[in-house]
């Protein structure tokens, strides 16, 4: 909680971003199902709660922990791990920044090798079941290979299993919000934002830009 708290994503929105990022309180973009404008607020950016939280659970010395990055993945990914570390200093957490291209990045941490770590996910599903069938689901055969965290709720995973059966629609969207209010209430990720899509186009051209940021020349019309 210290440590979200800690994070300021409208400066990095600003300063590293250049404006160009969604701040995000939740792992998911506004398109998925699941998402809700309550689930995406963040809380805002409070040093001296923060120091405070720190206290409160014996690390009022802070501590130190490497912070494992891609450098060739994401928008500005490794100048984004640059500013957490300076804005976890601030609450006595002294960050080693350890930044690597994405074909070394991406094994170690999926290994179980790191104990903080930069994670961009996308969702072509557009469901929320995606996210927690990688994320959030134990690591357990094909489920959960995205969650070296250690993170692992067997009630939470009945419910992650049970929405690929359920076909009340109202039912399975009310387990959908169980779910993510027992891990937003873990805090289990520190979310940072969604990253914008930047498009360039001729002014003959009309082409509407897929959320999946890919072209799709059926679309594509001459003016």
């Amino acid at each position: 909680q210290a440590m979200n708290i800690a994070i300021n994503r409208e400066a990095i929105k600003k300063v590293v971003m250049r404006e160009q990022s969604d701040p995000t309180g939740v792992i998911m973009p506004p398109f998925v199902n699941g998402w809700t404008a309550a689930l995406n607020e963040y809380p805002a950016h409070d040093l001296g709660k923060a120091k405070a939280l720190m206290a409160d659970a014996g690390y009022a010395n802070g501590f130190d922990i490497t912070l494992n990055c891609p450098n060739d993945r994401y928008i500005n990914d490794e100048a984004i791990c640059q500013a957490a570390v300076g804005m976890m200093g601030q609450i006595g957490i002294n960050v080693t920044l350890d930044a690597k291209p994405k074909a070394q990045h991406f094994p170690f941490i999926k290994g179980g090798d790191s104990d903080f770590y930069m994670l961009g996910w996308g969702v072509p599903t557009f469901d929320s079941h995606y996210i927690f069938n990688f994320l959030v689901h134990s690591q357990t055969g094909d489920r959960g290979s995205w969650n070296p965290t250690g993170y692992s709720d067997s009630a939470v995973d009945d419910m992650i299993v049970s929405l690929e059966s359920e076909t009340d629609l109202a039912a399975r969207n009310a387990t959908i919000a169980k779910i993510w209010a027992a891990i937003q209430a873990q805090q289990m990720y520190l979310p940072i934002h969604n990253q914008v899509l930047n498009w360039g186009m001729k002014d003959s051209i009309e082409f509407a830009v897929q959320p999946e940021d890919q072209p799709h020349f059926q679309f594509l019309t001459f003016n």
